[in-house]
């Protein structure tokens, strides 16, 4: 009865001296961010059950992005991580409480601690307890940086299922660019291509110089260059998108009239708040990767303190197989304190470097915000002046296709020059490329915006 009185007695005094924790409690560094973004000109609220890709309103983008949130093997891989990580953070919760064992044996000789006269059985089953007190919340601190990395864990794989997203949007979109540029290459080279011929003829016939027939095939020729090459592209595009999805490489039959389409976007609301950015993964993820180096910091500090044991022992023991259970128990309870004395300063040298790793983290989590502001603020500003590039090149692509046009009549009229009709005719081509590729860049600037802002702004 007293030993057990005992043991209550150290385990109430643990639980009283176990409030306290070495090391400082975690708290969000303070940063100065501005109240919304310099280019968003109403407060909104997110609502999480929308996906932003929704606003594209393409069902093939659609059943691509989820196809590759089911089967992409990189998502899949890094989900296994973060079960290993919760499964670590449980193992290391459970070093808080006592741990119980057993043990039984069966041997015989003539010595038992000390050399006996005639050889003895010895058989023994005993439970076993052991329990180290965290007087100085070391264990609590370790298990606050394991709950802190398995959170970071999980909101990495969010960051990953973001990035996955945006990449599968964005690769879907340049396959798009690229079979429109080869679309547009094959036709421009039809067109030359029935120019050549026709003017070959005339050549022939001695009605136009040679000149102009050299200058015709080389037109014929950077038309079919390009065709390879934005088909190359389109098909590795093709290929990675595939791969994102979790499939083998295989084509995809896509309208060349989809970047239009996606291109009814809805307005950037105006005054974004700032604080729409405490959502994105990689900023939670920092905070947590901050918090575990904070409680790593203050465990460091408690490992340079004693640390007290204490274990107990209760079974059954006996020369005698057959009397094992009729005897009175064997047991044993006891308490053990270690600490360090000297040892070359190595904890406080930990002590000291895991403080320095929480400045370094410190820095990180400031960085990442800072970096936040910035790509949330590149993409506004992108997206705002390609939008008044799509204007001015609209109306490029118009003119030099109407020029194409009338230079064509003035030539076979005889009234302009070949020179001044071919080069209409690579005004045009180039103006048409360029559209196709802003078009592009337009998509691209609010999937980066969708991405920067943890998951667009609604």
């Amino acid at each position: 009865m007293k030993q057990i009185k005992f043991i209550i007695i150290v385990a109430f005094a643990a639980v009283l001296l176990g409030s306290c924790r070495m090391g400082k409690n975690y708290a969000r560094p303070a940063i100065e961010t501005p109240e919304s973004f310099m280019f968003s000109g109403a407060d909104t609220t997110f609502n999480a059950s929308l996906g932003w890709w929704d606003l594209f309103d393409d069902t093939v983008l659609d059943t691509l992005i989820r196809k590759a949130l089911e089967n992409n093997k990189d998502l899949l891989a890094t989900a296994q991580n973060v079960e290993a990580a919760r499964l670590q953070m449980a193992i290391q919760k459970a070093e808080l409480w006592p741990q119980l064992n057993y043990s039984a044996s069966a041997g015989r000789g003539n010595f038992q601690a000390l050399k006996l006269p005639e050889p003895t059985n010895a058989f023994s089953v005993m439970g076993q307890a052991s329990w180290e007190i965290d007087f100085w919340g070391k264990i609590r601190r370790m298990n606050e940086a394991a709950k802190a990395q398995y959170l970071a864990s999980e909101y990495g794989l969010n960051a990953l299922r973001l990035s996955l997203i945006t990449t599968v949007a964005s690769t879907y979109f340049q396959v798009i660019e690229f079979k429109t540029k080869t679309l547009i290459a094959e036709q421009t080279y039809a067109i030359r291509d029935s120019s050549y011929l026709l003017l070959e003829e005339r050549f022939e016939a001695g009605i136009i110089p040679a000149i102009d027939v050299n200058h015709s095939k080389i037109q014929k020729a950077i038309a079919a260059t390009a065709i390879p090459t934005y088909r190359r592209l389109a098909i590795q595009s093709e290929n990675l998108l595939s791969v994102l999805i979790g499939e083998n490489p295989k084509s995809y039959q896509l309208d060349s009239h989809i970047l239009d389409n996606c291109l009814n976007i809805p307005d950037i609301p105006a005054g974004i708040p700032s604080e729409i950015l405490n959502r994105r993964p990689d900023i939670l993820t920092a905070e947590q990767q901050l918090r575990a180096q904070n409680a790593l910091a203050g465990a460091a500090q408690a490992a340079r303190l004693p640390a007290l044991n204490l274990t107990g022992m209760l079974g059954l023991a006996s020369d005698d197989l057959s009397t094992l259970t009729s005897g009175d128990p064997a047991w044993n309870v006891s308490g053990s304190l270690l600490g360090p004395i000297f040892n070359w300063g190595k904890n406080a040298k930990r002590a000291k470097a895991e403080k320095a790793r929480t400045e370094a983290a410190v820095y990180s989590y400031e960085n990442t915000v800072l970096n936040a502001f910035r790509e949330v603020e590149d993409a506004l500003i992108t997206i705002e002046t390609l939008k008044e590039e799509e204007a001015a090149i609209k109306e490029h692509v118009e003119a030099a296709v109407e020029a194409a046009k009338l230079s064509a009549e003035r030539y076979d009229k005889g009234i302009a020059s070949y020179i001044e009709f071919l080069e209409s005719q690579r005004q045009a081509f180039d103006a048409q490329m360029l559209q196709t590729g802003n078009k592009q860049d337009l998509l691209e600037a609010y999937i980066k915006l969708y991405q920067a802002l943890g998951g667009g702004w609604q």
